[in-house]
């Protein structure tokens, strides 16, 4: 064991003890599950009524970081002192620090402390302190300060796996960072280009001077500048939302919606367009309502039917709503080649883009996370179920709302 003189040596049942400590340091995950269990152990072979593990702070003063009342006085643990001075001297220190009252019968023995203050190192350098604390003696024997230091040990090594746990974890998630963020990148990069490059491109040939164009191939051109220039808009409008959202900085204002006008609306906005998808709705009973902000879940609709334009084209597409508890239960349904499980899981990250449906589709994988935060914020829920050459349903869950008045005097 390190950081132990070689003249220490335990007894059989001290010895049982230290190995059961041992076995919590390796197995036990959680840290606070882990203190409690070596302090109920290390109760069964050292005396004691305290046990606080101290930790160094910035300004070298210390913070209790776990502490336990199971002897004398733990009914009223809340009034006693935990050994913030004898921690404070060990840490300063790196010593060993024993305080003890003067024993007097006739006085009330929580008023006698006797503390044993032990030095936690980690990295060669002090972290904290472990703090023993008796009410009323008796003093520490020297056999008792070498079990103590062994305990210590086993305790110093459990904060130092956390720390090296920690350590693996931060580089870990800087690691996954920097690929995110190249492969950001590299995504945000490509999609501006290309409505930029189409807008540069057809504004350039407009302007030369060199040739001239006739009235039906200026609008041609002119028709797919604007659309480009809509796609730009688009982008950016997503990857400003998705940091807003993330962020909590944007704003909705959800209020009672009837959800057959809702979703007759947009539909009738889509009859205008080319589509490419056979739409049907369904709304069973034709007067409920739900909570909404229009803006923001028309924007969560307008993404589901676009990425079932773009993944499942030519398919049949149904969405559903019905009453469910407290919520209006929606779905959006498609007869397309569905999704493998191995991607399910992902699709409402930033940024994911299931791999072998993406090639030749335009998108930044920002829609279904935008669509996922949108809806948490209505306090509602979203999640996805697929089965391959099937096709994939979305389901919407949004609190349900009772019909406004002015609409209930129209009926």
């Amino acid at each position: 064991m390190a950081n132990l003189p070689p003249a220490l040596r335990l007894n059989q049942e001290e010895l049982e003890a230290v190995y059961q400590i041992s076995k919590v340091v390796s197995e036990e995950v959680d840290l606070d599950q882990a203190l409690e269990k070596i302090t109920n152990i290390s109760r069964e072979v050292l005396i004691f009524d305290n046990a606080v593990v101290y930790l160094t702070e910035a300004n070298n003063g210390v913070e209790p970081f776990f502490a336990r009342a199971i002897g004398r006085g733990k009914d009223s643990a809340h009034d006693l002192p935990w050994g913030d001075k004898a921690a404070t001297k060990t840490i300063r220190t790196g010593e060993i620090f024993i305080d003890e009252a003067d024993i007097d019968p006739n006085e009330n023995r929580l008023d006698q402390h006797f503390y044993l203050s032990l030095p936690m190192l980690a990295g060669g350098h002090i972290s904290g302190a472990l703090v023993f604390i008796r009410f009323g003696g008796p003093s520490y024997g020297r056999e008792q300060v070498n079990l103590a230091q062994f305990i210590t040990a086993h305790v110093s090594q459990l904060f130092e796996q956390k720390r090296l746990v920690e350590k693996i974890a931060n580089l870990e998630a800087d690691r996954r960072l920097a690929i995110l963020q190249d492969d950001f990148v590299a995504m945000v990069s490509h999609e501006l280009k290309t409505p930029l490059g189409f807008i540069k491109g057809y504004t350039t040939t407009l302007l030369r001077t060199d040739t001239t164009w006739d009235t039906e191939t200026q609008d041609e051109f002119l028709h797919i500048i604007d659309e480009e220039a809509d796609r730009l808009s688009e982008l950016i409008e997503n990857l400003l939302d998705s940091y807003r959202l993330k962020s909590g900085t944007i704003q909705m204002s959800p209020k009672p919606t009837s959800v057959d006008t809702f979703f007759h609306g947009i539909i009738s906005r889509l009859s205008t367009q080319e589509t490419n998808l056979d739409i049907n709705i369904e709304i069973e009973p034709t007067d409920i309502h739900f909570m909404a902000d229009g803006k923001r879940l028309t924007q969560v609709v307008n993404n589901l039917i676009s990425n079932a334009s773009k993944y499942a084209s030519n398919s049949i597409l149904t969405i559903t709503a019905v009453t469910d508890g407290e919520y209006i239960h929606i779905t959006f349904r498609d007869t397309g080649p569905g999704i493998s499980p191995d991607h399910l899981k992902h699709l409402f990250k930033r940024f994911y883009r299931v791999p072998e449906r993406s090639a030749g589709v335009r998108g930044t994988g920002l829609g279904l996370f935008i669509c996922k935060q949108i809806i948490e914020t209505h306090s509602g829920k979203i999640w996805v179920e697929s089965i391959v050459d099937q096709g994939t349903t979305f389901h919407i869950l949004l609190p349900k709302a009772e019909q406004p008045k002015e609409e209930a005097k129209n009926d």
